[in-house]
């Protein structure tokens, strides 16, 4: 602690170049953070999915339904303990570039199975008395100010025809990485209005299975029971169809690994560039403190710790903005699922910073440590 005056006397002794290095630390790392947000969002799904949750799909493809009477045989696998159903709507909101997943689901099962979000009692009881409700994420609702007894109308997508619904619920949920952009309206009414083809199929099952129960087992057993039917079934883990479902759009992880990299060497580059020009105008006063006491390893330290603090302070000012921008709230307006700063993010941006300060003091710290007191004299 006794040699912070002096730490902090040599960093301020050019002011101009210490500055836009701390402007390097926090652009890189405010964009970084940044990246960490967008990989959290395009992998919330993964990440909230439910452990002991599986989807039952139509072998052939997501967008083929199901048949409605495929419940009660579910129902009877050996380790299913819960089920529901829903189908994926694809309605449109006044225009086109208003896109939330609206999903019709069964009201009597729904909220067992995805335990996760949250609806008031009083919300939920409106919501299964009134056939044309909707229950909206907090996320939709907030981008499109709906309330409570708002009116909502849709332009069906694969069911055609102008849709109406009220708003009788909204939804929260327990963790951040939970999807709040949802729109649930009740299977029944889907029913009631869809053309003749609907008759009696539904999207997509949710299974959750028991306690202790193997779900490779469990898959393996649903997709034997129909198998060779006119409607062959895919099974598989909530968040191993997450997964396959991120990777249609694009490997966000290589991309993250990519600038990832390109930050990393650019601060590299830029830090030990300023940690060497500092070496370099300080030989006289670094032969000075070996000449009144100071050894080798001490005036190494002193060198690496100056690196390593122009590192934490440069990147510690780029995560406290990045993470106050996501603070302000999503600006997609919804089109993410979550927009926020997860811990991880923040640990590895602090282990990105220090590590580019360890490495990028290194060799003018060698340099310093190395250097001749009688060597150091004859240069001034």
């Amino acid at each position: 602690m006794k040699f912070l005056p002096l730490l902090f006397a040599n960093l301020t002794r050019r002011k101009v170049r210490t500055t836009l290095t701390l402007g390097s630390f926090a652009v890189a790392l405010f964009l970084f953070c940044l990246l960490v947000t967008i990989r959290a969002a395009f992998n919330s799904g993964i990440d909230a999915a439910g452990a002991d949750r599986m989807l039952v799909i139509n072998k052939v493809s997501l967008i083929q339904p199901l048949p409605i009477a495929y419940r009660e045989k579910l129902q009877r696998v050996p380790g299913v303990q819960d089920l529901t159903y829903a189908n994926w709507f694809g309605g449109v909101y006044q225009d086109e570039k208003n896109f939330f997943a609206q999903f019709a689901i069964d009201a009597d099962t729904y909220r067992t199975v995805y335990s996760e979000f949250i609806v008031p009692p009083d919300q939920w009881q409106a919501f299964l008395a009134d056939k044309q409700g909707a229950v909206i994420g907090k996320a939709t609702a907030d981008r499109y100010g709906f309330k409570i007894g708002d009116r909502v109308p849709l332009k069906g997508g694969g069911f055609p025809g102008d849709w109406e619904f009220n708003v009788r619920g909204i939804y929260t949920a327990r963790r951040p990485s939970d999807d709040l952009t949802q729109f649930w309206f009740r299977w029944d009414y889907l029913k009631e209005k869809a053309p003749p083809w609907f008759a009696n199929q539904v999207g997509w099952y949710t299974v959750r299975i028991a306690p202790g129960s193997d779900a490779v087992k469990v898959a393996k057993s649903i997709d034997e029971i129909f198998a060779n039917s006119a409607w062959e079934t895919r099974t598989q883990t909530e968040s191993a169809f997450m997964a396959s479902f991120a990777e249609q759009m694009g490997n966000v992880e290589f991309l993250m690994i990519a600038i990832g990299s390109v930050v990393f060497f650019t601060l590299l580059l830029v830090t030990g560039n300023t940690m060497a020009t500092s070496v370099r105008e300080r030989t006289g006063e670094l032969a000075i403190l070996k000449t009144v006491g100071f050894t080798d390893a001490s005036v190494l330290a002193l060198v690496m710790i100056e690196s390593v603090l122009l590192a934490a302070i440069g990147g510690a000012l780029g995560i406290a903005a990045g993470k106050g921008f996501t603070l302000l709230g999503d600006p997609t307006k919804g089109m993410l699922v979550a927009f926020y700063l997860p811990a991880s993010g923040v640990a590895a941006g602090a282990a990105l910073s220090l590590s580019v300060g360890v490495i990028a003091g290194l060799l003018p710290a060698l340099t310093a440590m190395r250097l001749q007191v009688v060597d150091a004299l004859r240069r001034l």
